[in-house]
């Protein structure tokens, strides 16, 4: 790994109307618009969207992680997290992210060491620990 701080630069082009095109360094450029819930199409990501799938996809990375660092066995991890975006003291902000996890393990793994891993991940998860919002993780752990 490399030193902190790290830094990550993103690019936005835009005219008056139309896809907002998001870009990084290396990586394939995509679209954004708004989603329906702000009168956009509902068609491409929005910043909403990216924002909630940002913390799965590092709930998920983290996972890995401990999980490697464990030397815990699994086959599979399903997820999807809700962000409830809402207006509090006059600011529209996420105020909750709900996770909902389901992990396959091989027969005879120990599910309480898995859950544990699931919450270690959770808590890791640089991306849920910049935000303001409330966390909660409901796991369910599945021999296979």
């Amino acid at each position: 790994m490399h030193p902190y701080p790290h830094r990550y630069l993103t690019t936005a082009n835009a005219s008056a109307e139309g896809e907002v095109e998001l870009g990084s360094p290396g990586l394939a450029a995509i679209a954004s618009l708004p989603p329906a819930e702000f009168g956009g199409p509902g068609t491409l990501w929005s910043p909403e969207t990216l924002l909630v799938a940002a913390v799965v996809d590092c709930f998920v990375l983290s996972f890995r992680a401990v999980a490697r660092a464990s030397k815990l066995p699994w086959t599979r991890l399903e997820c999807a997290t809700e962000g409830v975006l809402d207006r509090v003291e006059g600011v529209t902000r996420f105020t909750e992210i709900h996770t909902r996890a389901t992990l396959t393990v091989p027969a005879g793994t120990d599910e309480a060491l898995a859950r544990r891993l699931l919450e270690k991940a959770e808590k890791v998860c640089l991306i849920s620990n910049s935000l303001l919002a409330g966390k909660h993780l409901e796991s369910l752990v599945v021999q296979a």
